[in-house]
């Protein structure tokens, strides 16, 4: 979990980036974008330069100086003082700047998808794929493996959505790959649904259905859901026959199981005592 000092150096260079980029267009957020994760890849692989950043004995001035030394001329001036405004605030570890600065290439991905009109779309994109990824129990494996090139399973999720989504789907996908924030790879394209959710203002509620659901018991659903939580939600609908009836909606930390399955289990578990 981020420190209290993270959270505050990152908000200062969220609040840099958007300001540098009011009047940008998509194409130029997308550009600052991919920059930033570059620039998240090579802190991946440089543990002396994350400590370099963050290193307490150096001054804020300093550590921005460093980034603006090492970056200069080489990325968009937007990304390199949205990067020194990062260093200049103060971190608790060195891994967490890496993830401040991945998490600000993804935000910037997710703008410049907000600017084009796609959020919604690519929301969708990530939640199918995900599905799609956990229904196969092999390319689950291949995809989750952190032994495995990174390069490789990049091509590979090229392969299998290059036409089928929106290119910043693809790239944030690609980010999943690497550990958004430390998590796995599931658990990161489940974060990246949620942020791009929220930047949609919309909480994600995970639903399990047996059948299919009618369009009209999904917006009751929505409603019902958006009126408890006081915010529009997002419902992801996962079709699961081994549920035999009924519902599951997680929101959040907040479970809701009113499976047959949940039923009869409790039902065996009352008979065992």
């Amino acid at each position: 979990m981020a420190s209290s000092v993270s959270r505050q150096a990152y908000a200062a260079a969220e609040e840099k980036f958007a300001s540098a980029t009011t009047t940008a267009t998509s194409a130029q957020v997308a550009t600052a974008a991919d920059e930033l994760l570059s620039v998240a890849g090579l802190l991946r692989t440089q543990p002396r330069l994350r400590r370099a950043l963050t290193d307490p004995a150096r001054s804020g001035a300093d550590r921005a100086g460093l980034v603006r030394t090492l970056l200069g001329g080489k990325v968009s001036e937007v990304t390199v003082e949205t990067l020194a405004t990062l260093a200049n605030g103060r971190f608790s570890r060195p891994a967490e700047i890496l993830d401040a600065v991945e998490r600000l290439g993804a935000d910037a991905l997710l703008e410049s998808a907000d600017k084009d009109g796609k959020l919604a779309e690519i929301e969708d994109e990530l939640f199918r794929f995900g599905q799609i990824v956990s229904g196969n129990a092999e390319l689950a494996v291949t995809l989750s493996d952190p032994g495995a090139p990174i390069e490789r399973r990049a091509k590979l999720v090229e392969g299998l959505l290059k036409g089928k989504a929106q290119p910043a789907t693809v790239r944030l996908v690609e980010v999943a790959l690497e550990g958004f924030g430390g998590r796995s790879f599931e658990g990161s394209l489940t974060r990246l649904v949620e942020l791009t959710a929220a930047k949609r203002d919309r909480q994600v509620a995970y639903v399990t259905v047996a059948t299919p659901l009618t369009d009209a018991d999904e917006q009751a659903l929505a409603a019902k859901l958006s009126d408890i939580y006081g915010r529009q939600v997002s419902l992801k609908v996962d079709v699961d026959p081994a549920i035999i009836g009924g519902v599951s909606v997680q929101v959040g930390s907040d479970l809701y199981d009113g499976t047959v399955l949940r039923r009869l289990n409790a039902a065996k578990q009352a008979f065992a005592k």
